[in-house]
């Protein structure tokens, strides 16, 4: 049954998104904000589609903990499925990407008209500066910013090293870094045609003040996500192994 609906799910979701980045291309030329509503409604119906189909579902803990914007998310990544939800979750945010989706037809230049953080990760040194630059334009706009600390998809219960880019924006924009865990790993695996039914458990950390000095701030939020992180693992909702 859990690959029927995966199957179901996935022929649903590339038929649909295919027809609205073809039928909506002409919200590009709208005002930035009108198109960012389309495509959160967009989302929504994936949201939908994900209920329905898959009988997947999500709740966000400790949304008290948000202070006012703009501030920094750093995320965990563990799926694709976040990368869809952070704009339902966060209002109007600023996710760093790399450049490399601009290229997709359509999808690239949707990203691209959201003002979304687009960063060339072989450029090095160069690529913090202009991340810092986009970042500082996007937080005067009282948008939050978001990055994956660790650069890429790592699975549940996995280890790997966080990179500077977060210490970069945390340095540089002054602003309050918001650590959030989750467990979408355990349902929609990376690399994986099955998503299992369940609850993905979203969780927004305490937030990290502005002002500490690099290493200290790089041990504080690797210990809040890893900590909540692990503990996710057996949150409610989570499916059987």
């Amino acid at each position: 049954m859990t690959w029927l609906r995966s199957a179901l799910y996935n022929a649903v979701f590339l038929a649909w998104t295919g027809f609205l980045c073809i039928i909506m291309m002409w919200s590009l030329l709208l005002p930035r904000p009108q198109m960012v509503a389309l495509m959160r409604w967009y989302l929504g119906t994936v949201d939908v589609l994900e209920r329905v189909v898959l009988g997947l579902r999500y709740r966000v803990v400790g949304q008290e903990n948000l202070p006012d914007l703009p501030y920094v998310v750093a995320c965990k990544h563990q799926s694709t499925w976040e990368t869809q939800k952070l704009q339902l979750i966060f209002r109007d945010p600023a996710v760093v990407y790399k450049q490399e989706l601009n290229r997709i037809p359509v999808w690239g230049w949707f990203m691209a008209r959201a003002k979304m953080i687009s960063i060339e990760r072989t450029a090095r040194s160069k690529a913090l500066t202009s991340m810092v630059r986009q970042a500082n334009a996007r937080a005067q706009e009282g948008r939050p910013i978001v990055i994956f600390p660790q650069g890429t998809r790592i699975a549940p219960g996995a280890h790997a090293p966080y990179h500077p880019g977060v210490a970069a924006l945390y340095s540089a924009l002054g602003l309050p870094v918001v650590p959030v865990a989750l467990n979408s790993g355990l349902f929609w695996p990376r690399h994986s045609f099955v998503k299992k039914a369940g609850t993905v458990t979203v969780e927004i950390c305490p937030v990290i003040p502005p002002g500490l000095d690099r290493k200290a701030f790089m041990e504080r939020l690797e210990a809040a996500l890893e900590t909540a992180s692990t503990r996710l693992l057996t949150a409610p909702g989570v499916p059987d192994a």
